[in-house]
């Protein structure tokens, strides 16, 4: 295990991407994460509205393979206007 990270790698790791409900949010993340898991299919992810319906919340579920991976992933997705905040 490396130092700088609690996670042993591989890994099933989750990412949370919250943004609009009226763009194609699904298809942005799926897009912006599958240059990093080349596996990744439409069936890796999962959605949930909020409350009021204006947002979504994406949940995509990989098998991270090292710190910077999930490093490159984090800085594609913050990097998207679409993209409000991810976990």
């Amino acid at each position: 295990m490396s130092k700088d990270t609690l996670l042993e790698f591989p890994c099933h790791f989750s990412i949370k991407v919250f943004g609009s409900r009226d763009t194609d949010f699904e298809d942005i993340v799926l897009q912006l994460v599958q240059p990093h898991v080349a596996e990744l299919e439409r069936s890796d992810l999962s959605h949930k509205l909020s409350s009021g319906g204006r947002y979504v919340a994406v949940t995509v579920h990989i098998i991270a393979q090292s710190q910077a991976q999930l490093d490159a992933i984090y800085q594609d997705l913050s990097d998207h206007s679409a993209v409000l905040m991810t976990l």
